[in-house]
């Protein structure tokens, strides 16, 4: 049975797209069957895995709305053992279609139970907000994984992010974890990368993973090439933090 595990964070550019694409990869390489929904309408977790997001016909957007089942948007990626469920703009459409529909936070749950066991590990790439697409990934998940910017505003909203996790937990999935925070973008040269790592391990201490990501150029370079940073670049920082990643979460889950 699949791990299900949401790449959350209302704030936009902490790296969540970066991390959703990159995990996969590597958890690919580590051998694990993994499958990336894409559920943020930018759709860039799809584009950055090489598909061609404007000739998609069948993806979370049909899945959520129930007009096909979760297997038949899957598409096979380049990256070795990762499929995806691709997205499209007009994804943004289904937070309105979905309002007034009965159990609307569990459209996705119920999707996925039905491919679950298909692989070891599906990684959600959540929107930028706390939207009901975000509320579907939140309560099909089994866990979330936060990432947080090395940056001088990181630690805001994440006390709103938590207590959303806090009420999904109560209201509608009573089995969400936290997998871990995960610190992102970290520049060893900066006084502040530095500061904010020390509070957030401060404050939070288990709960964040050992791994931090490193800022490295060719992380970001490697989508515009629709590839992964293990395919773009397996020697470089960004791949090595992500393979790193993979192994403490493979770890963490023995």
């Amino acid at each position: 049975m699949g791990k299900i595990i949401a790449i959350a964070n209302q704030k936009g550019g902490v790296g969540k797209t970066t991390t959703s694409i990159n995990l996969a990869a590597a958890l690919g390489v580590l051998e694990k069957k993994v499958l990336l929904i894409d559920a943020d309408p930018q759709a860039n977790a799809s584009s950055g895995l090489g598909i061609d997001v404007d000739a998609v016909e069948y993806g979370t957007y049909q899945v959520l709305e129930n007009s096909i089942a979760a297997k038949d948007a899957i598409v096979k990626t380049s990256s070795p053992n990762v499929d995806i469920i691709p997205a499209h703009i007009d994804l943004v459409a289904i937070e309105i279609e979905l309002v007034d529909k009965e159990e609307r936070e569990y459209m996705l749950k119920k999707a996925v139970e039905k491919i679950k066991d298909q692989y070891d590990y599906i990684l959600i790439d959540c929107a930028p907000s706390l939207g009901l697409i975000t509320l579907n990934s939140l309560v099909a998940a089994d866990a979330v994984i936060i990432p947080i910017q090395c940056e001088y505003f990181a630690l805001e909203g994440l006390g709103k992010l938590l207590n959303t996790i806090k009420s999904i937990q109560n209201l509608h999935n009573s089995d969400l974890n936290i997998e871990g925070l995960l610190l992102t973008m970290f520049d060893s040269r900066l006084r502040l990368s530095n500061q904010v790592v020390d509070e957030v391990r401060k404050h939070f201490s288990s709960m964040v993973f050992d791994t931090i990501i490193r800022r490295n150029t060719r992380l970001g370079e490697a989508p515009s090439y629709g590839e992964s940073i293990i395919a773009y670049d397996a020697t470089s920082k960004g791949a090595v933090n992500y393979l790193n990643l993979a192994q403490e979460l493979l770890k963490k889950n023995s």
